[in-house]
């Protein structure tokens, strides 16, 4: 088996040196230790082989994350980091698979609260005035206690009659997320192919691809008439089960496997494709998304992925 473990930390020296005494049970070769200071934060790498028979059969399925079938000095290093991000400022990712862990090529992104600092529905709602009743369908949807395809068109049927003429103010005051431009630069540099697949619309999502120089954009497409939204999309919503369809069809176009495709999201409707690709983060996730994702960054800003590709 092969092992990555990134800690992005606010270099807190004792964090790091009980990382670094938890390898001494190791018996293989020590692992190496690559550090990288950053503006605000440190960022630690340590990779490692070992035997791949002390997994069982059943747990080696040749992805980026940790199951339940690791070895026991696996399970309590992540229980030790679990205890070290909740109690301080550390984010990590432990990665594990049976084959060297391969640079990723295919990076795929939900949007709204993901690459931009906003839920673009809840936005036209409270252009609207309705505002807060839209919102919290909106955060019950993405925390995971309703449907997201019920609660998307309840909350869509409510903004018939929004005037698209308003849509261009909305999509200028968005704001970014934190190292949104930074990472896709980076993304960029290196040839990997970059893509948002969102539950939002397309007037916004298409817009932010450019912005950002990503190469794909897929979301859904408001229903207008006579300069007003009628509630409606033009075709069938992009959901949960959509975006993974949309990942593993980009990966096959560009020839690529599954532990070469990077997921970022922070909702309930992420997790699929979070489980699915070779590399899922949870961004600032809901609480369910944290629990349930293979990887989650919570302290730092995107750009922090930039060190795990």
């Amino acid at each position: 088996m092969f092992h990555r473990l990134t800690v992005f930390d606010v270099s807190n020296e004792p964090n790091i040196a009980a990382i670094d005494q938890a390898f001494h049970v190791l018996k293989t070769q020590a692992p190496k230790h690559h550090y990288r200071p950053n503006a605000g934060y440190a960022v630690h790498q340590w990779q490692w082989a070992s035997d791949e028979n002390s997994y069982s059969a059943e747990g080696s399925n040749g992805s980026n994350s940790i199951n339940d079938h690791a070895p026991e000095f696996i399970l309590g290093l992540k229980g030790m980091l679990k205890n070290l991000s909740q109690q301080q400022n550390i984010d990590y990712v432990l990665q594990c698979s049976m084959q060297p862990i391969q640079k990723i090529k295919l990076a795929v992104f939900d949007m709204d609260s993901t690459l931009i600092k906003a839920e673009v529905m809840d936005e036209l709602a409270y252009a609207m005035g309705i505002g807060p009743q839209v919102a919290l369908i909106t955060a019950r949807s993405m925390a995971g206690e309703l449907d997201f395809e019920q609660s998307f068109r309840q909350r869509l049927a409510l903004l018939k009659g929004f005037d698209t003429a308003q849509l261009s103010a909305i999509n200028q005051a968005i704001e970014l997320m934190p190292g949104a431009q930074n990472l896709m630069k980076g993304f960029q540099q290196q040839g990997i192919h970059c893509a948002i697949v969102s539950g939002g619309f397309s007037y916004f999502a298409d817009d932010l691809a450019q912005t950002l120089g990503m190469q794909q954009a897929f979301s859904n497409a408001l229903e207008e008439e006579d300069g007003k939204l009628t509630g409606q999309l033009t075709g069938a919503i992009l959901d949960a089960t959509k975006k993974v369809q949309l990942m593993e069809k980009m990966r096959t176009t560009l020839g690529l496997s599954i532990g070469q495709c990077l997921a970022v999201g922070d909702g309930a409707n992420d997790l699929p494709m979070l489980n699915k690709a070779g590399l899922g983060v949870a961004f600032h996730g809901k609480p369910l998304v944290r629990e349930q994702s293979p990887h989650q960054i919570n302290n730092f800003d995107l750009d922090v992925l930039l060190h795990l590709v």
